[in-house]
């Protein structure tokens, strides 16, 4: 695990940061795509909780498109957990 600074979201499940080529995809976790009901409300969620911050990242394993699908913390809130509020 370690801390990175979140550079950019992508949409409720999916973010940059300053350390890795790829995106981070959360586990567990599956927000509405781009023209799905939802989408915007996930993605502004996320963006609030994490855009700018330190977040710790701890990779459970990697997808087919090279992303780390981790288990994501704020301090000790986790990222995760909150975002399950925004699923389909």
């Amino acid at each position: 695990m370690r801390k990175e600074k979140v550079t950019r979201v992508i949409d409720g499940d999916t973010f940059e940061t300053n350390r890795r080529k790829h995106p981070v995809r959360l586990a567990n976790v599956d927000t509405p795509e781009k023209r799905e009901s939802g989408y915007q409300e996930a993605k502004k969620a996320l963006k609030n909780l994490i855009e700018g911050e330190y977040v710790t990242v701890e990779t459970i394993h990697r997808d087919k498109y090279g992303r780390a699908v981790a288990n994501v913390k704020i301090g000790r809130r986790s990222v995760t957990k909150y975002m399950k509020a925004f699923e389909k």
